[in-house]
């Protein structure tokens, strides 16, 4: 039995161990992902969710070489819901960062200088405000008028509510004042009051309509109404913080820009301030901790923004998140109660996954009835128990974390739970893989059933359907599992016959319960729309173990076409002497494991069957290039050394965003390396393979961020 490390400190982790742990963390993330975002099945709080993304992030600070291609670190987002059209934003929503304690708060304050290179002791301004519990929304203003208003959705596209938003009092339908810009997208929370909240569950209980768990789901669920009279009717709140596009700014700080939304006649939060240092963001934060229950609104945190935007400009940011920015979470809180059972679910990985049915509990305001209890490992190691009273714990409307048991409330006749071997759905055996390098053995159970088992085979087809892989709209997962069931759905590639099949059947879809003439067509011809789809989602759609949607993205952007990718990973499946396995593991972002994975994925000649007929019915699209006129879009990079104008960060975001490709290492295939000062074995490689090499100042000139002369 392998060593478990997800207990020790992160300080005490040797770098073999971290690479462990990281593996661990991301795949934790990304199943929790999975059923938070894609299943609506979240079986962990906020609080144990933000913990988790907290060490998978301390651990890559301490060992930056060891981040992963498929890193929670670079995922953002939820998905946009069916039933509304999409909306594209012209600069992404991404999430915050997260800081748990005071120490956190004072470490970002000082990465900001690290990053900065600012002296400790330089004077350093930020925003401070209340995190509110709501639904962020952009509102798009052109010539002062409000003309769209999307939800953030997965960060890149959103919901289009502009009608529901358009009947909130406190939304101004025109911007006016000093200084509005031709085009902004104000971005805010959409909230509902404590008293409002109250009186519209009364109202919904006399009628006998939904009660809402809490403040944020009523709002959630108000502003989500295709019928937009029924938004009207509930007390909808709204406080604006943010802005996307922008064809000019009244202001050059945080600060500034708030005041002149209050100015234009825009809801702003009174208790926002400017701080100076860590020390006066925490004392705002204890603060507010203390005044929160008397709000009348729900606040789970507060946000701390670096105060000057040409600061946040140069700050830039993370793929997931604003380096200049970050959330500081109120601690989650805690409830007793009894555990009734322990039941297993298979997840579309075949991982076989304990939850934790509970008496029912109110904690925090919401009634819980579920937890999760991750894996075998878990239980033994809290020895938890049917029958326990257990102490559970949660913030935000989620299933909540179980902490632990209570000693002298435990029955006698309580034993120790003993974790299934053979898969619940499909009774194929269920086993514990043991990762070949370090010899681990892998925390999760997995059924070995695969296609055979019923509960993988029709998640995997949710998959293929979901918002960030193929969004058939009209195509969820009801009816997927209802095709699933009557077989008539069994493949991906069955997608797209349906329409053909449903013609010659006896009994027509429009003909089913629930289903009719206008609803089938309207099924079919969304069906029909993603014939063409960009070539990193149908990557990402595959379903590839370790191949998440930053992957995907980085295997589109490199390889181009759909063609070149088939072609080369099946070279790549052959081994890894082959050339094309060695350029997949080059990919800057890439590493050996996934490279791994997916050359495994391609040398099943299943998985290249099912890609293969895929393919007569689907045309994956290249990926556009950031900016496909400049001098090295398409162009694969090398930065080696180190770099005195740009930091390496911002030396590869630039690369990325005038389309090129930037690699880990030098190939007969690189176009430039970029040298910087004490220049290495890439260097030496360079000059052997006839890679042509330049400087920092040489870079500038050849993308136009110097002059040539």
């Amino acid at each position: 039995m392998s060593q478990d490390f997800s207990t020790k400190p992160v300080e005490d982790l040797k770098r073999a161990e971290a690479a462990t742990e990281l593996q661990r963390l991301a795949a934790l993330i990304r199943h929790h992902d999975d059923l938070y975002h894609r299943q609506d099945a979240p079986e962990i709080s906020d609080a144990e969710y933000d913990a988790l993304r907290q060490r998978n992030d301390a651990i890559e600070v301490r060992f930056p070489k060891l981040v992963r291609p498929d890193s929670p670190s670079k995922r953002v987002g939820a998905p946009a819901a069916e039933g509304f059209g999409k909306v594209k934003h012209r600069v992404p929503m991404l999430s915050l960062g997260n800081a748990f304690a005071a120490e956190d708060v004072s470490e970002f304050v000082q990465r900001v200088h690290r990053f900065l290179r600012l002296p400790e002791d330089a004077p350093l301004a930020f925003m401070a405000e209340p995190k509110i519990d709501g639904l962020s929304i952009s509102l798009r203003y052109v010539n002062g008028e409000l003309i769209e208003a999307a939800t953030r959705g997965d960060g890149m596209e959103g919901e289009n509510v502009t009608r529901n938003v358009m009947t909130i009092a406190e939304i101004p339908h025109r911007l006016n004042g000093a200084k509005v810009p031709d085009v902004i997208d104000v971005r805010g929370e959409i909230y509902m009051g404590h008293d409002d909240f109250a009186a519209l569950n009364e109202r919904q209980t006399a009628a006998g309509g939904k009660v809402f768990a809490n403040p944020r789901n009523a709002a959630a669920g108000s502003l989500r109404q295709l019928d937009s009279t029924i938004t009207a009717s509930r007390p909808l709140r709204f406080f604006a913080y943010a802005w996307g596009e922008a064809s000019s700014l009244p202001a050059d700080t945080q600060s500034g820009v708030d005041e002149a939304f209050a100015s234009w006649g825009l809801p702003v939060n009174p208790l926002a301030q400017v701080c100076n240092g860590a020390d006066e963001l925490i004392a705002y934060y204890d603060k507010l901790a203390v005044e929160r229950a008397s709000l009348p609104y729900d606040i789970d945190g507060i946000v701390y923004k670096v105060n000057r935007l040409d600061l946040q400009e140069r700050l830039g940011f993370v793929s997931r998140s604003p380096r200049w920015a970050i959330a500081h979470k109120f601690p989650a809180q805690q409830a007793m109660t009894i555990l009734r059972d322990i039941e297993i679910q298979v997840g579309r990985t075949g991982a076989l996954t304990p939850v934790a049915r509970l008496e029912p509990v109110t904690v925090g305001g919401v009634v819980v009835t579920n937890a999760t209890l991750h894996n075998e490992d878990e239980i033994k190691r809290k020895d938890v128990r049917i029958g326990d009273t257990v102490i559970v714990q949660r913030a935000g409307d989620v299933i909540p974390q179980i902490l632990g048991f209570v000693p002298d409330k435990r029955p006698a006749n309580a034993t120790p739970y003993v974790f299934p071997e053979r898969c619940p759905v499909c009774d194929s055996h269920a086993v514990r893989e043991v990762n070949e390098k370090t010899g681990k053995v892998d925390a999760v159970r997995r059924c070995t059933g695969g296609l055979i088992c019923a509960a993988q085979r029709v998640e995997r087809l949710k998959h293929f359907v979901s918002r960030n892989a193929f969004d058939i709209e009209g195509l969820g997962e009801k009816n997927i599992q209802a095709f699933y069931d009557e077989k008539l759905i069994q493949s991906p590639e069955d997608i797209f016959t349906l329409a053909a099949r449903d013609a010659r059947a006896e009994k027509r879809l429009e003909s089913w319960e629930g289903w009719g003439p206008q609803s089938a067509t309207k099924l079919f011809s969304a069906i029909a729309a993603r014939r063409e789809i960009a070539l990193d989602r149908f990557i990402f759609a595959l379903g590839i173990r370790h191949v998440g949607e930053t992957t995907a993205k980085l295997l589109a952007r490199f390889y181009g076409t759909v063609e070149n990718f088939r072609a080369s990973m099946m070279e790549a499946a052959q081994g890894k002497d082959t050339e094309a396995f060695k350029e997949l593991t080059n990919i800057e972002g890439i590493g050996e494991v996934v490279a791994q994975a997916i050359a495994d994925f391609f040398a099943e000649p299943h998985n290249v069957t099912v890609v293969d007929d895929l393919l007569k019915e689907v045309s994956p699209q290249p990926l556009e290039a950031v900016d496909a006129t400049s001098a090295i879009a398409g162009k694969t990079v090398v930065f080696t050394g180190t770099l005195t104008i740009l930091t390496r960060s911002e030396a590869k975001a630039q690369a990325e965003r005038l389309g090129a490709k930037v690699a880990g290492s030098v190939s007969k295939k690189t176009d430039y390396v970029v040298a910087g000062a004490d220049a290495g074995s890439k260097l030496a490689k360079a000059r052997e393979l006839g890679v042509a090499v330049i400087d920092e100042v040489e870079w500038l000139r050849l993308t136009g961020e110097r002059d040539s002369g």
